[in-house]
C-alpha cells in the first residue's frame, strides 16, 4: 500500500512538473525575445520549484476500521475524564442572538440578510445540508432563495447563477453547496462569488487576509470560525498553547491553523506524508481533527487533558443502527473520553457551529451593505 501510494504520488508530481514546465518555458533565437522571456523561465541556480508542482493528492495510509470499533481493553466504560462541549446549545445560543438582531434590522430600516444557495445535481448529503442551511435561515428571519441545478448542466450554468446572485442587492450571501461534479472548475467557480459575498469565506482574498497579520478578512470560513468559537466559549485558553491541526485542507485545516496562529498558539499541522502522527498529535494541548478518516485518533494519540475539537463526519457501518450505519468522527470517541479534558461529540459538536457561523457571517454582510450598526 506504501509502495503504490509512493508510485501514485511521484507520477502525479511528476506530470504536474512536465505541464507547468511546458507551459513557462520558451525558446526563440531571438536574444531580445529570450532576454524578456526570461522570467518566465526557471533559472537553473534556484532549486525552488514551482510551489503548484509541489501539490499532490492527500491519500492516508491508514487502515481506518469501516465498521464500529470495539473500545480497546485499555480503556474502561466507566473512566470518562472529558467535558462534552455541546455544539448545539452553544449554537442555538448563537442563532437567538442573531435572530434578536435581525428583528431589530427588520424593525429599523426594514431589512433582512438575505442568503442565496446553488445545488448542483441529486446528492442526497448535499440536498440534506441545503435543506437545514434554509430551515435555519427561516428561524432566524434570513430570506433564503436556492437554485437547484441538474447534475447534467454546463458550468456555464452555476457561474450564471452565481452572476444572477451577486448583482441582486437583496441577497448578501452566495453559497454553492460543495463538492460540485469533478468536470467543473471548483476554483473558478467559487472566485466568481463576489468577495462582499463570500460569506463561506473561500475567496483567495479572504484567505489572504487570514493568513496576514494586521489585516482583517471579510469573513472567516464557517468551520473554523465555529472551532475557535467553541473553544472560546468553553474557556479553552489558547495563547501560548500547542494546537496540532489534523489535515490541511483549503475549507478547514489551513484556515483553522491561521486562526489558531492568529490567537496566539504554536501550530502543528499533520497531514498524509508526516511522519510520527501519533507522537506529534500527543504533544497538543488542543487537537483539531479535520481528516475525514473515521477512528483515525485513537486515544493513544492524545496526551491527558488535551482538548478535542472532533470536525469529521463519517459513517460508519453499525448492525445495530436503525439506518445500518451511524455518524463517527475522526477521533475514536470512546477511547478519546478517558484521555481527554474536554471534546466534541459527533454528531452534535462542530456540525451545528458551522451552520451558526454561516448565519452569522450573513448577517454582518448585510450589516456591511446597509450600514447598519
Amino acid at each position: 500500500m506504501q509502495r503504490r501510494r509512493a508510485e501514485i504520488c511521484s507520477s502525479y508530481l511528476w506530470q504536474r512538473y512536465r505541464t507547468n514546465h511546458n507551459k513557462f518555458c520558451f525558446f526563440s533565437s531571438s536574444s531580445s525575445s529570450s532576454s524578456s522571456n526570461s522570467n518566465l523561465t526557471h533559472n537553473s541556480f534556484i532549486k525552488s520549484p514551482s510551489l503548484l508542482n509541489l501539490d499532490l493528492p492527500e491519500i492516508w495510509n491508514l487502515h481506518s476500521p469501516k465498521k464500529k470499533l470495539p473500545l480497546s481493553p485499555h480503556y474502561r466504560a466507566d473512566d470518562q475524564t472529558a467535558a462534552v462541549i455541546d455544539g448545539i446549545s452553544i449554537a442555538e445560543e448563537i442563532r437567538s442572538g442573531i435572530a434578536d438582531e435581525i428583528n431589530r434590522m427588520k424593525h429599523t430600516i426594514g431589512k433582512v440578510p438575505g442568503l442565496a444557495v446553488i445545488l448542483v445535481g441529486q446528492r442526497r448529503d448535499s440536498q440534506a445540508y441545503v435543506r437545514n442551511k434554509i430551515k435555519a435561515c427561516q428561524e432566524v428571519g434570513i430570506m433564503s432563495l436556492t437554485t437547484e441545478l441538474p447534475d447534467d448542466c454546463v458550468e456555464d450554468d452555476v457561474l450564471h447563477a452565481v452572476s444572477n446572485f451577486n448583482e441582486d442587492p437583496s441577497i448578501h450571501g452566495v453559497l454553492v453547496q460543495l463538492p460540485l461534479p469533478q468536470r467543473m472548475n471548483e476554483e473558478k467557480i467559487l472566485h466568481e462569488v463576489s468577495l462582499e459575498k463570500d460569506v463561506d469565506g473561500f475567496h483567495p482574498l479572504n484567505i489572504g487576509n487570514l493568513a496576514m497579520r494586521g489585516r482583517e478578512p471579510l469573513f472567516i470560513p464557517c468551520t473554523p470560525k465555529g472551532c475557535i468559537e467553541l473553544l472560546l466559549r468553553s474557556n479553552v485558553e489558547i495563547m501560548g498553547k500547542n494546537a496540532v491541526i489534523i489535515g490541511r485542507s483549503n475549507i478547514v485545516g489551513l484556515p483553522t491553523s491561521l486562526l489558531l496562529q492568529r490567537h496566539h498558539a504554536t501550530v502543528t499541522t499533520v497531514h498524509a506524508f508526516s511522519k510520527n502522527s501519533d507522537a506529534i498529535t500527543r504533544e497538543a494541548d488542543i487537537v483539531v481533527s479535520a481528516a475525514g478518516i473515521p477512528n483515525l485518533v485513537r486515544g493513544n494519540w492524545l496526551k491527558p487533558g488535551a482538548v478535542v475539537i472532533d470536525v469529521g463526519t463519517n459513517p460508519v457501518e453499525d448492525p445495530n443502527s436503525e439506518h445500518g450505519y451511524i455518524l463517527t468522527g475522526d477521533v475514536c470517541y470512546e477511547e478519546a473520553v478517558k484521555v481527554a479534558s474536554a471534546i466534541t461529540p459527533v454528531p452534535g459538536g462542530v456540525g451545528p457551529m458551522t451552520v451558526a457561523m454561516l448565519l452569522s457571517n450573513t448577517l454582518d454582510s448585510a450589516k456591511l451593505a446597509y450600514k447598519f450598526t
